[in-house]
């Protein structure tokens, strides 16, 4: 599953064009909903954050008695991320985005820019990671927002225990973006039950209101590549082609800002195919996701049943395998048959309705503790979700003109906003 990283990699070098900010005061300047996600926030415009701090890594070992397939050898527990201050602060705890670990770039900017605020800081992987889903899932199958939220604060409960006796918090605040976002006000609701933290303030960045739906929308930009979704391989190979022989006529060192930017100049790809790739990346972390589900649950879906795979085996022809399994197929023939089982007379359009923000909709808008901030042009929005988030969350919604999703995240307004809502100051780093 090492092409998933490289995928990435991949992805951040489809720079489509810049534009200039529109005259509505936002100074974020990407006008395109896919180059936005694609290129970030250039650097001159970025929030300043410190270089370096001192975060350290915690490991778990959550379930002592679990049975990680060989194949899954260098997997040793849970890995998640906190850093904190000398004095008194609130805590708070950070869930990533969908498949990214607690150290991916988003989730440390995040950490950077509050502990730089004066807070200590906790990160926690997806749990559509594949360290959350060997390590931490209860179920292996990642995807439903309550047994998520409650292996998530399972995990931020059993941090809590290691870190008490050391730091002094005066308040716990949670947050997330994309998925994690999400499921944070699931986290939130069940906080409300346990009072384990009694969180003071939830911040939901770019969240998905309908699971099914944001990942339909982003299924939909296969449609994008040349060919559609069955020409997914040679896309890539061809993406791949393209910045090995740019990279190699170039005087580059390495995959940075000033490859990015030439990158950029040459117009290597339309803005099509940057949506595209957008699909394909995504494609790669679901098929990490259903493989690692799978072999966990010993499922039958890819591998076949009670197949043993080892470190040395060739994982070549599954990765294939899951890269052409849609959304449509793994919900339809793994996800909602496993839930199913567990809830007999479960149907899909029930399924697909709990895992939305609309199951908890009294609860969200009812409790002032919520904020959201997000885009409009975010894609993985379904039509009328972005007006739903509006009348839901009213004065607590603060949507920007643009900025795709999450590609506005490090922009300096963004980022005060951030700080803003934990510190109750505004806006203002």
């Amino acid at each position: 599953m090492k092409h998933f990283r490289f995928a990435i990699l991949i992805c951040l070098v489809l720079l489509p064009a810049l534009s200039r900010a529109a005259g509505d005061g936002y100074g974020y300047p990407i006008e395109g909903p896919y180059a936005a996600t694609i290129l970030g926030t250039p650097p001159d415009l970025k929030a300043e954050l410190p270089a370096v701090i001192p975060v350290k890594e915690l490991v778990l070992d959550l379930i002592p008695d679990l049975k990680r397939p060989p194949v899954f050898y260098y997997d040793d527990g849970l890995r998640c991320s906190y850093v904190c201050q000398k004095q008194k602060a609130p805590l708070v705890f950070l869930i990533a985005g969908t498949g990214a670990s607690h150290q991916a770039p988003k989730v440390v900017a995040m950490m950077k820019a509050l502990y730089q605020a004066g807070f200590h800081v906790v990160t926690l992987s997806s749990p559509t990671h594949p360290n959350f889903i060997i390590s931490a899932s209860h179920s292996h199958v990642p995807g439903d927002l309550t047994e998520d939220a409650a292996d998530l604060y399972w995990i931020m409960e059993n941090v809590w225990s290691k870190l008490k006796e050391d730091i002094e918090v005066s308040e716990f605040y949670l947050g997330g973006y994309s998925l994690g976002g999400t499921q944070a006000a699931f986290v939130a609701k069940l906080d409300e039950e346990r009072k384990t933290f009694n969180f003071r303030k939830v911040l939901m960045v770019n969240p998905a209101v309908n699971l099914y739906n944001s990942v339909s929308q982003i299924e939909g930009l296969l449609n994008r590549i040349p060919g559609g979704e069955q020409n997914i391989a040679r896309f890539f190979n061809d993406t791949i082609n393209k910045f090995t022989v740019f990279f190699s006529r170039g005087q580059f060192v390495k995959f940075n800002d000033e490859f990015l930017y030439a990158a950029y100049k040459e117009k290597l790809f339309t803005p099509e195919e940057a949506g595209g790739m957008i699909g394909v990346v995504f494609r790669f972390s679901s098929a990490a996701m259903i493989f690692d589900s799978d072999v966990m649950t010993n499922g039958g879906y890819v591998v076949p049943k009670n197949r043993t795979l080892t470190a040395t085996d060739s994982l070549t022809e599954y990765f294939r395998v899951c890269a052409h399994l849609s959304f449509l197929d793994y919900f339809n023939e793994y996800f909602y048959p496993h839930f199913l089982r567990k809830r007999p007379g479960l149907t899909k359009e029930a399924l697909i309705a709990a895992e939305s923000l609309k199951s908890i909709e009294g609860y969200l808008k009812s409790s002032p503790k919520f904020g959201v901030m997000t885009n409009e042009n975010d894609f993985i929005l379904a039509t009328g979700e972005l007006e739903y988030l509006r009348q839901l969350f009213g004065d607590r919604a603060k949507i920007y003109p643009r900025g795709g999703h999450m590609g506005n995240l490090e922009y300096k307004d963004n980022m005060a906003y951030l700080v803003g809502f934990f510190k109750g100051t505004g806006g203002q780093l």
